[in-house]
Order: C-alpha cells, then structure tokens, then sequence
C-alpha cells in the first residue's frame, strides 16, 4: 500500500474557432503574457472587455464562458458584473463566450476546487496547471466553480466599464471622473445623468485606472437579490433554443449504437433489414458505433434497432451485478492501494480491541438528464460547424478536430443550453459521431441518441464499497478512523477520454478524487483515508457531486452508528467534534432547529446528516414515515446551508431544492445493475425517480455570511442518502448500509 500525498438568452451566437492547442511540452517562455479578446461587435454596439459589450440602445450584453444548465450560471454572474457597472437590471442579456484564453477555468485545475486537480498533472505542480488551463483555453464547466472562478473576473470588468464610462461622462462635463458614478444604466454627477448606450462609443477609447475601485459586495441593489432569471422566460415559453431545436437547410437526422465498452469493436450488423426501413439513406459502419441516416428521427432510429449491431470483445465473461460486487470486494481485501490521508498513530490508537466496523455499498448511478445526447454538424469546404449542448467547448473542438483529421482551426463549435448534465455533457460521445457521419454524407446531419442508448451507454457514476472502522475514547469522542474505499479511479478514466493528449498516466492508478470528502470534518486524532481502485468492467464518469454522493453516505451513516455505540444523541455526538469547524457546526444546530429536531429517538423517524464540500457547508434533518408496501415516504427536509455570500438567494434555494431530490434518487430509486454485459434500465420508468407526489416540504434556511461564496449546484446531494437512512433506522430500528435502500432487505 502507497502512502502519503498524491496530486435573455443569447442575442447573437458567436462563432467559436481558432484557438491555442499546445501541450506541456511547448516552450512556454514563448508564449503571450496577456490576450486579447475575439469578439464580434454588432451594428451599435461598442466592445468594452472580453466580458462586457454596451450598444447604443443601451442594452448591455455580458460575455459568460460557463454553461447554462439550470444552475442559473446565466444570471448569477451577470448580477456580479452589473452590480459593479451600475446598470439596469432590464437591459442585461447573455451571450455565449467564444474560446479564448481569458476565459480559461483555472480555477478548477489549479486545486482549489474540491478533487479538481487531475492526479496525472498533479506532479507538475499548482502554476504549471494553471497556466496550462489558461494558455489551452480550457473552458470548464463543472465542479461548482462557476461562481467561485469567475466573480471576481466579472465583477472587475463591470468595475473597468464603470470607470471609463465615468471618464467620458466627465469629458462631457468638464468634471471630475472620479466624482461621478453609475446607476441604473446612467452615468450620474449630482443632478446630471447620461445614459451608458450615449456614451458607449467615446467610453471605449479611454483606458481604466491601473488600480480598480470595487464596490462593497452584495450591497448593491442587483447582486445578493433575487433577480429574475435570465434564461427564464424563454424555457417557459418555448423560445428557448436547445441542440434538438437545430434546423438546417438539406439536414438529415441520424441515430446510433455504441459500443458497449472500449474493450469492443464492431463485428457485424444486418444491412438489409436497416434498408428496408422507409426512409433511411445511409449506413455507417466504425469499429465504435453503428448508425444510420434517414430523412426522419424515427427512421434513422428504427433503422438502427434493424441493424442489431454484433460486437467483438477481449472479455470473455459479460459484466453483471455478481462481478462488479467480486471486483469490488476483491479490491477492498487487497493490497493495491494508496493511502492519501494519514494522521496520527492509527494502530496504537485502535490497539488490540475496541474496533467497530462496518461496510457500506452504493450502485452504479446513471446521470438520466431530460435531454439525451445530441449534436448538429455541418460541413462547408473544409471546415466544420458543430452545434451541441457541452460543458466544455473547446475539448469538443479538440475531439472533433481529432475525429476526422481537421485542425482545431478548422471546427467551430456553437454551445448551446443544456437540458441538464450532471456530469455527463463534459464527454464529446455524440459530437464525434455526428461530425464523422456529416463528413462522409456531405450535407447536414442532427444526431440524437435515444433515452435506450442513453441509459446503455452511459458514463455512470461508479459503484463503491468502503469499510469503515472507529474506536471511541473513554470521553465516548471518536479516537481513530480508518476508511477504505474501493472504488475506480473515474477521474482518469474521463480525462483519458476528454484529455487525451495530455493524460500521462494509468485509468487503474489511484486518485485523490475519487475519495474526496472521505476525510471526515470531524476532530479525530488518528485517521486514515485509502483507496482501493477497482475495475469493474463499467466505464465511469463523473456525477452531481462526484465522490461526495457516496464519501457523505460513508461517513455520516457509520458516525451515526459510532453515536449509538457510545449512547450520545447523534446532533450532540457531532457538534462536539466540530470545534474546529464553526460554520458546519452553526449548520447543524439551525438545520435540528428548523426540523424540530427530535433526538433521533426511536420510533420518531427523523434522520441527520451534514457535510462540507465546494467551498460551502450544509445540514439536513429528514422526517419519514413507512408506508404499507414498507417505502420510505419522506415527509419534509430541514436543510439550513452556509454558501458564503450569495449572489441570488432564490437561485440557491433551486439548486438545494434539485439537490434533495436528485439525492432521493439514489436513495430510494430502483437499483441499477447489470445482466449479460447489458444495464437492467433502459428508461425513466425502470429508474423509479422521485415523482411530484414523493417529494416533502423542503424548508430551506441560508445562514448570512460574508465568506468568500462557495459552490451550490452540488452540495444538497451528498447528506441525503445518510439522512434519509438514519431517519430509517430511527423509524425501524433497521441499519441500511447499502444504496439504494430496500427496507427488510440485506443490510
């Protein structure tokens, strides 16, 4: 065993092409120190920075790198740039940033992010992967960094425009720029106001100070509010644009199979009976993937089902249930590991007896967005245009540009909305596929995967089995934890696939993402933290919250076990250990508040869980009944959460309020397996999602804080499950180690 550590919508869409597409190796003592931006000005309108474009209308359109797929990303940040440039609120609108260095997530490569930090770069250190980041234009989309990269960005550009708008102004009046400020879309000296679109065009030949003034965050009248949402409007009315909306002149419609796994190629498929489908045109043949072409969807798709593609594979046993739990249990009794926290003297602590411990399983989990994977390509001479829902835009260029021989200069990609992601529109699957077959076919093509190649070919969030062991002290405080995790390796199984070029190390090889918050948040004085990576033959990819959907199921149910072996209430058990962790602890005394609390007295049914990740901390309290067919039926969940500052408090709710339910899934969704190398689910219905009538009351209490603002599209996920099954055990008095949960089941 290793030891130690181990490293309104879019007005106008933008063309996104060109690019820098280096690797580590370039001599980067070459490169520029500073970009410039690459956007396109619109007839009035005035370009002020690479995140700001004012027309003389007056309506100011702000530049956001990060995509929108329901996490409000489209109207937080703008707030944050509005506030500071002083505008009104009415006149904003939202255009997709082309790819560009400024615009680089550095923020979730250079570590700061919870497991953002790719263990196969992790040795070349913390700069070297920033400027990577900035110098490829990774434009990065997940790891609740949107807010916590880009504030300060935005919130400077508004402030730069503010500065040289007052400037003009001041040309004007033959005053002093620094006496006049901005509101509500108006430059302002006393009594006089010019509006932002008079004085675009001369405000943008003057240069901001050296050092900016910003203004005292949320203390403005936009940013901290709830604003309208930007995207709003237009998801409810229809008008919204998504990747299915695409339409083409000459286009045609495809649909395909993968591959089950990397390990198999396409062996055969049945030509005639795809030809005699009405309507399609074409057949398509790759060592990973079948498709046809048709002048319809519908034909191209049952064109596909008649080609009942046949595959090769070096395996010679199909993946099931049986073998993913053998190669995950074979991992966690082996010795292949790597331990990445260590504290203390473990084996003194836990000494000869004493020792309590269990074992914990959580399923496959797929990520089930409403809107299943889809891209539209077209070609034209020799370049190639793609339309596509991505979280990262300038890997899908790579990937593409890769796929049928172009450069990077070559390929244009125009990101659209996103029907939800959850992890799994980071991956480029459908992209490639459509851009090989619009190649070949030579006019447009729209490929959609079915909700059946969806769930089958899907990059699932891994099982994992994890065995716990404490000792309690004689004051009944935890003296020693050892968690041991099997689990693979998802990180680098994904970046092999999204990054290429760059990934210098092995899928197997242990990450310290993968068993992220595994470190409790508790003062323990001995502890460990392994993982056993694990191939069970599935490939990977990560999830809402990644390895906190099941490190925050470990954790918090074996502390719950550990408070009912030393007799302490498990609230009190907790706080105890969380004087080092004030902002958790206070989330925890509210949440126990705001739920009524009850002790977790047997018989009551309410659970309790907590945990710290992406920047943020979050309690929950979860009251259930039984039902007669022995379901849970959760009756209202308490949640009080401390984010930092928030830029729009009702956008937080949303996300904490998606975020609980999206736990209830996994908490109480059907199991997702595998039988003869093919999943048991192939649509919604065989998911078992939380319905409209599962869902409780969720109250919702955000703590005031002026910490820096952490991530919130992710944080409701991982206490769900562990506060779901406390409040199960205290209903029943049964311990459900496994997810989902089945009441009367193997515990």
């Amino acid at each position: 065993m290793a030891d130690g550590p181990r490293f309104g919508i879019t007005r106008r869409r933008v063309l996104i092409g060109g690019g820098v597409g280096a690797g580590l190796a370039v001599a980067w003592a070459v490169w520029p120190r500073s970009y410039v931006h690459n956007l396109i000005a619109g007839e009035g309108e005035t370009v002020f920075n690479a995140f700001l474009k004012i027309g003389e209308d007056g309506n100011v359109s702000v530049i956001v790198p990060q995509a929108e797929m329901g996490q409000g990303v489209w109207t937080a940040l703008p707030q944050a740039l509005a506030d500071e440039l002083g505008a009104d609120w009415r006149t904003i609108g939202v255009e997709t940033a082309p790819i560009n260095p400024l615009y680089a997530n550095d923020f979730i490569v250079a570590g700061e992010s919870d497991g953002a930090l790719p263990s196969f770069l992790g040795s070349i250190g913390q700069w070297a992967t920033r400027e990577y980041a900035v110098r490829n234009a990774l434009m990065i989309t997940g790891g609740s960094t949107s807010v916590r990269g880009f504030e300060q960005r935005f919130r400077e550009a508004g402030a730069a425009a503010r500065a040289v708008l007052c400037k003009a102004a001041a040309a004007r009046w033959d005053a002093d720029w620094e006496a006049c400020d901005t509101a509500d879309g108006f430059v302002t000296l006393g009594e006089r106001r010019l509006r932002f679109g008079e004085l675009a065009a001369e405000a943008a030949s003057y240069s901001p100070p050296s050092t900016l003034t910003l203004r005292n965050a949320g203390t403005g009248s936009i940013s901290g509010q709830s604003v309208p949402r930007i995207d709003l409007p237009s998801k409810v009315d229809g008008s919204a644009r998504y990747a299915g909306d695409v339409r083409l002149p000459d286009m045609v419609f495809a649909a395909a199979r993968q591959a089950p796994s990397r390990r198999h190629r396409l062996a055969s498929v049945n030509r005639d009976a795809a030809n005699n489908v009405f309507g399609v045109s074409a057949i398509f043949e790759n060592p990973r993937f079948a498709a046809c072409v048709a002048t319809n969807w519908w034909a191209a798709n049952r064109g596909v089902e008649a080609l009942a593609p046949q595959w090769d594979s070096d395996d010679e046993t199909p993946v099931d249930d049986s073998s993913i739990d053998e190669a995950l249990q074979a991992a966690l009794d082996g010795d292949e590991g790597h331990r990445f926290v260590s504290e203390g003297d473990l084996s003194a602590a836990f000494g000869p007896s004493g020792a309590i411990r269990e074992t914990y399983t959580v399923g496959l989990a797929p990520h089930a967005a409403i809107e299943p994977l889809t891209a539209t390509a077209r070609v034209q001479d020799d370049e190639i245009e793609i339309w596509a829902p991505t979280q990262a835009p300038g890997l899908m260029r790579a990937a593409v540009a890769e796929a049928i021989g172009y450069g990077e200069g070559q390929v244009t990609i125009y990101p659209m909305l996103l029907g939800g992601s959850f992890g799994r529109k980071i991956e480029n699957d459908a992209a490639i596929q459509v851009a090989i077959i619009a190649r070949r076919m030579n006019r447009p093509v729209q490929l959609t995967w079915s909700r059946e190649e969806e769930m089958r070919s899907d990059y699932y969030r891994p099982a994992a089995r994890a065995r716990l062991t404490g000792k309690l002290a004689s004051d009944g405080r935890v003296s020693a934890w050892h968690s041991r995790i099997a689990v693979p390796s998802t990180n680098n199984e994904m970046f092999k696939r999204i990054m290429p070029s760059i990934f210098f190390g092995d899928v197997d090889d242990a990450s310290p993402i993968a068993v992220e918050g595994a470190r409790p948040a508790y003062a323990i004085p001995n502890l460990a933290v392994e993982q056993m990576p694990a191939d069970i033959g599935v490939e990977t990819g990560i999830w809402r919250s990644v390895g906190h959907s099941y490190t925050g199921f470990f954790n918090e149910t074996f502390i719950d076990e550990l408070a009912q072996q030393a007799g302490v209430e498990p609230l009190s058990f907790r706080i105890a250990m969380l004087g080092a962790e004030p902002r958790l602890a206070r989330c925890l005394t509210n949440a126990a508040m705001l739920g009524n609390w009850d002790g977790g007295e047997q018989g009551g049914g309410m659970g309790i869980a907590a945990h710290s990740c992406f920047g943020s901390h979050v309690a929950m309290v979860v009251q259930l009944g039984i039902a007669d067919d022995q379901r849970p039926a959760l009756e209202r969940v308490s949640v009080a959460v401390d984010c930092g500052r928030v830029l729009n408090p009702e956008i937080v709710r949303q996300q904490i309020e998606g975020g609980v339910i999206f736990g209830m899934s996994q908490a109480l969704g059907l199991p997702f397996g595998y039988d003869a190398g093919e999943p048991t689910a192939s649509n919604f219905p065989d998911l078992a999602l939380p319905l409209l009538s599962d869902t409780p009351e969720i109250e919702i209490e955000l703590i005031e804080s002026e910490e820096e603002p952490g991530g919130v599209g992710e944080i409701a996920v991982p206490p769900v499950a562990p506060a779901i099954g406390n409040a199960i055990f205290a209903a029943t008095g049964q311990r459900l180690r496994s997810l989902p949960f089945v009441i009367g089941g193997v515990e």
